[in-house]
């Protein structure tokens, strides 16, 4: 099972900065919200290894594909 973008970018969210849902509520004290620096570079480096690891991923299926041929 594939996991898209924006459910790692929800998870990252919901872990580290401990927002429930990046969806647009229309309401100030929903969509606003005060976080601490340190939960942000936490949030940061959560999505930097999350792309990593991504294009890991993605670079091991196309070493595959080229195997092939």
């Amino acid at each position: 099972m594939s996991t898209t973008i924006d459910q790692i970018f929800a998870l990252i969210a919901q872990k580290h900065l401990f927002i429930e849902t990046l969806e647009t509520r229309h309401s100030d004290r929903l969509d606003f919200h005060d976080v601490a620096v340190w939960s942000v570079r936490d949030a940061l480096e959560a999505a930097f290894k999350a792309g990593v690891e991504l294009g890991a991923s993605t670079l091991k299926a196309t070493e595959a594909e080229i195997a092939q041929d």
